[in-house]
């Protein structure tokens, strides 16, 4: 049995006038004060809608074992007075008939819900999923100490003029207890609150001026996209996305929004603007790319993607590690983007562990230009080809073991690093195993998000689509790592035109410069961030590929593979393509590789 529609209004909704909604304020006495042990020995509840009493329903319940005597002196019922009284198999389905659609209202309602479930459980009942108002809480936010001593029925009852006074008997104390719910309910729409909704979700933590911009929510489409709460003058203060913009937007307004600087931003708000979206995916780029532009101050991720930078091996004749924020199509290799240069320092000194570059800043030339070597040559930590003691092809091979790393495979450098972990684990130093092992985990995780963001990038265009939980298809455009365009086709649609107006119509992305056709460039067509939102989407199950210009795979034991390893959750590639079953490349994939319509 389930409410009415009445009372089951959401966030979606305008919400339901307290004057219109139905209250069953409930009442029971048991025989102790937890249900696992207790039963139910009287019902009490007042039906009432508008101030206005509906009905009562009051009995006693013949419990299946003695009412304790400490029970008894508390309430007054005794063994003999529910004797002949009916059992609660024959009570509950009846209060279950006369609370249908309604809210249900309690003073410390935990107690008496907690009770009922279990009795409705007990008789093979289906719990109905009823709203509840706990006049406790109410009471504790809107009633100060200098009003009532507590709040407990009886003083509440007193403060608020009850006509009957609470004395624990079901149906005195429900009676009771509706008079200090009308009485707190005035006290709430003195502050603004006036629907069922709100009343649920009603705190004193949100202010009341808080609370009466919940108006600015009122013209939002219950449709997915972007949303821009706006300051005065127009200024973005906070982007986000949602999946319904009129609901989420709501939840700012009440207590289900607990973060404190967002009760601050909705303070200085004055307008929130919606950006409909076709795709979830779209609304996720659309908020990167607007946090992105206008950094609106109360985003904490996503601000400041210019200051991420990445780990590059210099092309030169004797190439070195150095942390960089701009990637070139200069030919050399990077891994990341790393958060930080703390993160980034650690994954070179990670890399400098097992593979002997050397670590001066100084361009050297083909030949030695130095007469004496740093301290790492003489540690047999460098070859000292600044000083002639390394030839530039024995330095080759030791600059292909690093761009090995960044590129392709990079399970001898684990497997080197896995045993320095090793050694340190078993004599014991695990301060410095520690340190080795977050060193490790930073090189093995810039290095995978490259060899990941990298095909991607350089991909001319990847179009792909996914079933929609109702019918029809999601399909996105991608070109160069950046979201070109997505569109929703109708049930039972042939997909094929929608795929060619999306085609047609998707933004024109430019190729990144690139030195070498083996050797794209990571960026600069889209945010790293914006092209990970999009694997992510692509390596989903179900999803299909329909179109591909180019060539997308990655290393089978680059440094995803090592990632796995070390991470069993992450995710990891191969060069076999992953959203299909079958082995076939990215490249071998036939064109139009989606099913006939949906009947």
């Amino acid at each position: 049995m389930k409410p009415s529609s009445m009372v089951q209004g959401t966030f979606d909704d305008l919400g339901v006038a307290l004057a219109d909604v139905t209250f069953v304020v409930v009442d029971l006495e048991t025989t102790g004060g937890s249900p696992s042990g207790c039963q139910i020995t009287e019902f009490g509840a007042v039906k009432v809608r508008g101030g206005e009493v509906l009905g009562e329903f009051q009995t006693l319940v013949r419990p299946s074992t003695p009412i304790p005597p400490f029970i008894t002196v508390l309430t007054g019922i005794t063994n003999a007075m529910v004797a002949d009284s009916p059992s609660i198999r024959t009570v509950m389905p009846q209060f279950l008939e006369f609370a249908a659609g309604s809210v249900l209202v309690a003073h410390n309602a935990g107690f008496d819900i907690s009770f009922l479930k279990a009795a409705a459980a007990q008789t093979g009942h289906r719990w109905p999923t009823f709203p509840v108002i706990d006049t406790v809480r109410l009471a504790r936010q809107l009633v100060h100490k200098d009003e009532a001593p507590n709040h407990k029925l009886g003083s509440l009852a007193t403060l608020f003029g009850a006509r009957v006074t609470p004395d624990h008997r079901a149906l005195h104390d429900a009676q009771a207890t509706v008079d200090v719910l009308h009485g707190l309910i005035e006290r709430v729409g003195n502050l603004g609150v006036h629907t069922i909704e709100e009343l649920q979700s009603y705190t004193s933590r949100v202010s009341t001026a808080q609370r009466r911009k919940r108006f600015l929510a009122d013209e939002m489409p219950s449709a997915p996209g972007v949303y821009i709460f706006k300051d005065g003058s127009g200024e973005p203060l906070y982007v986000g996305t949602a999946t319904d913009l009129r609901r989420r937007t709501r939840t700012y307004f009440t207590a289900s929004e607990t973060r404190r600087r967002m009760a601050e931003m909705v303070g200085l708000a004055e307008s929130i603007t919606p950006i409909v979206c076709a795709t979830p995916l779209e609304a996720s780029v659309r908020e990167l790319r607007l946090i992105a532009k206008h950094k609106p101050r109360y985003n904490r991720r996503s601000r400041f993607p210019e200051k991420a930078v990445w780990v590059k091996l210099t092309d030169e004749p004797f190439p070195r590690l150095s942390i960089v924020r701009t990637v070139r199509g200069d030919g050399a290799h990077y891994a990341g983007p790393f958060a930080s240069r703390r993160t980034a320092d650690a994954a070179i000194t990670a890399l400098h562990e097992v593979v002997p570059l050397r670590q001066c800043t100084p361009r050297l030339a083909k030949t030695a230009s130095s007469t004496s070597a740093c301290a790492l040559f003489d540690l047999g930590r460098c070859g000292g080809p600044c000083i002639g003691a390394q030839s530039l092809q024995d330095y080759s091979h030791v600059a292909e073991q690093a761009a090995e790393v960044f590129s392709g495979s990079s399970r001898e450098a684990m497997a080197a690093l896995r045993g320095r972990l090793d050694t340190l684990a078993a004599q014991e130093r695990f301060e410095e195993a520690a340190t080795l092992r977050d060193r490790m985990m930073a090189l093995v995780r810039a290095a995978a998000r490259a060899q990941r963001l990298r095909p991607l990038t350089a991909t001319t265009e990847l179009v792909a689509a996914r079933r929609r939980e109702g019918g029809g298809w999601e399909i996105v455009c991608v070109r160069h790592g950046r979201l070109a365009g997505t569109t929703l086709t109708p049930v039972g649609a042939d997909p094929v035109p929608y795929i060619e107006a999306l085609r047609t119509t998707a933004e024109i992305v430019a190729a990144p410069s690139q030195s070498t056709d083996a050797l794209p460039v990571i960026g600069p067509s889209a945010l790293a961030e914006e092209t990970e939102l999009i694997l992510a989407w692509l390596e989903k199950p179900g999803t299909r590929l329909v179109e591909l210009e180019g060539r997308w795979t990655c290393p089978v034991d680059g440094a995803g593979a090592s990632r796995a390893e070390l991470e069993p959750q992450a995710t990891t590639w191969s060069t076999v393509d992953l959203l299909d079953p079958a082995p076939q490349r990215p490249q071998d994939r036939p064109v139009g590789a989606l099913p006939p319509p949906a009947a």
